[in-house]
């Protein structure tokens, strides 16, 4: 059964940090990239990080330099470190495929984080 389950959001003060963690099934998950997205409530889902099966990582300038994407492709897991947060990352984190056509057929439920003092 491919499945997507993210872990790890919570209520964090400006200037903190978060570790979110995502499990993945399915083979699919291991021979291709993936990445984090994150929507906020009247916009539409963004892609923040990838990160490829080599490990090569790439982001969005919004989150250039204070979050770090990670996988385990043995124990079949992915990561997101969040630091240095902000209340504009405000918002529910999804992992997926970093191929976002693809993406439609994997959502999971997401974990909410919310940066707030």
């Amino acid at each position: 059964q491919v499945q997507l389950v993210e872990s790890g959001g919570g209520l964090v003060q400006p200037g903190g940090s978060l570790r979110l963690s995502c499990a993945t099934s399915g083979s699919i998950f291991r021979t291709t990239s993936m990445a984090w997205y994150r929507k906020v409530p009247g916009n539409q889902r963004e892609l923040i990080a990838s990160v490829a099966t080599d490990g090569s990582a790439a982001y969005a300038d919004s989150v250039k330099g204070r979050f770090i994407i990670s996988r385990d492709n043995v124990k079949n897991m992915v990561y997101l470190e969040m630091n240095n947060l902000k209340p504009e990352d405000t918002a529910v984190y999804y992992c997926n495929v970093a191929n976002q056509i693809v993406a439609r057929n994997y959502w999971g439920q997401g974990t909410q984080v919310t940066v707030s003092s």
